[in-house]
C-alpha cells in the first residue's frame, strides 16, 4: 500500500464549517483531538498529549467520515483514509501484512490522522469467528494500536462504525478506542444545512425548508440526498415533457416526500436492542439517552405498532 494513495490533498480539506449541526460531537472531538494539538503546551503540562483512538459509530450515512475528514481539516493534518477493501484479501497473510503496512505508512506522516472505516469489519469480536484468519487480522489490529516494535506519539486514529457491537472488546479498552463518540440522525440544525447546501445552484423558488425539515426527522444525511434527487427528478420529467425550464417548487418536494423513508429506524431499533440488554460498563448510555428523547421515543413506538 502505498501511502499517498490514501491520503486527502489540502486543496480537498474541510473543517467543522461544512458539517452543519452536531454540536455536541465536535465539542467533544474539539476537546480529545483538536485543543491537544492546538495547545500543546498546556496539555503537556497537565500530562496530557493527543494520540490514542477515537470510534465514531451511529446509523449509516450520518457522516462519520464527513466528522472524520474535518477534523483532519481542523488542525491541518494529513487525512489518511483506509478502508477495509484496501486491506482484506483472500490470499492467507496478506491482509494482515497490508493492514500493518498501512500503520507504518502513517507513521511516516506523523503527524497526522489515521481513518479506519467499518472498523467492525477488521476487528470483529474475535468469540464470534469461525476462522483463525479473522482472528489474526484483530490480533494485527491490537499489535499496531498499542504500537509494539513502533512508536504511535502523533499517530491519531479515528475509527468509524455502523455495528460497534461486532467489534472485539479488546479494541476497545483504555490505550485503543476507549474513547465512543455516538454521531446520531442530524439534528434540525444540520438538516437545514444538508437540504440548503444540496440544492446548490438548482433553480428554485417558493421551497419552504423549514417545513421539510420538520417532516424528516431521524432522516440520516444520505436519505435528504436522495429526497433532493426525487425532487429534481421529477422537475426534470416535467422540464422533459414540457419543453420548459421550470424551477424546483415545494411541489416537487411533496411529491418527493410521499415516497420518502428515514433508514435510520432499521439502526435504532437494533440499538435499543443492544442498549437494552448488553449495555456493559455503561457502553451504549450515549444511545439509551438518544432512544428516550421524545421524538425518537414516539417514532421508535409507532413503527412498533405497525
Amino acid at each position: 500500500i502505498r501511502g499517498d494513495d490514501y491520503i486527502e490533498s489540502a486543496a480537498d480539506a474541510i473543517t467543522f464549517d461544512h458539517v452543519g449541526g452536531l454540536a455536541d460531537v465536535k465539542k467533544v472531538i474539539d476537546r480529545l483531538i483538536v485543543q491537544p494539538l492546538r495547545r500543546p503546551d498546556l496539555f503537556e503540562k497537565y500530562g496530557k498529549s493527543a494520540g490514542g483512538g477515537v470510534l465514531l459509530f451511529g446509523p449509516p450515512g450520518c457522516g462519520k467520515t464527513l466528522i472524520a475528514r474535518a477534523t483532519a481539516g481542523e488542525v491541518g493534518l494529513p487525512f489518511y483514509n483506509l478502508r477495509v477493501e484496501d486491506i482484506v484479501d483472500p490470499y492467507f497473510g496478506v491482509s494482515e501484512q497490508r493492514l500493518a503496512q498501512a500503520f507504518e505508512s502513517a507513521r511516516e506522516l506523523r503527524p497526522c490522522i489515521l481513518f479506519i472505516d467499518e472498523l467492525d469489519a477488521l476487528g470483529y469480536a474475535r468469540s464470534q469467528q469461525r476462522s483463525e484468519r479473522g482472528r489474526a487480522l484483530v490480533e494485527v489490529l491490537l499489535t499496531q494500536l498499542d504500537s509494539i516494535g513502533s512508536d504511535n506519539e502523533g499517530l491519531l486514529v479515528l475509527a468509524a462504525s455502523n455495528e460497534p457491537w461486532d467489534i472485539d472488546g479488546a479494541l476497545l479498552r483504555p490505550g485503543r478506542f476507549d474513547r465512543t463518540i455516538f454521531v446520531p440522525p442530524p439534528d434540525d440544525e444540520a438538516r437545514t444545512a444538508i437540504l440548503t447546501r444540496g440544492l446548490g445552484r438548482t433553480p428554485n423558488t417558493g421551497l419552504n425548508i423549514k417545513a421539510v425539515v420538520k417532516q424528516t426527522q431521524l432522516f440520516s444525511g444520505a436519505d435528504l440526498r436522495d429526497l433532493l434527487n426525487r425532487a429534481i427528478e421529477e422537475v426534470l420529467e416535467q422540464a422533459m415533457s414540457s419543453g420548459a425550464e421550470p424551477p424546483l417548487t415545494q411541489a416537487h418536494l411533496d411529491i418527493a416526500l410521499t415516497n420518502a423513508r428515514a433508514t435510520t429506524m432499521t439502526w435504532l431499533h437494533r440499538a435499543r436492542n443492544h442498549a437494552d440488554f448488553g449495555n456493559i460498563g455503561g457502553r451504549w448510555d450515549e444511545v439509551l439517552k438518544y432512544l428516550k428523547t421524545r421524538t425518537v421515543a414516539k417514532q421508535l413506538r409507532n413503527q412498533d405498532l405497525t
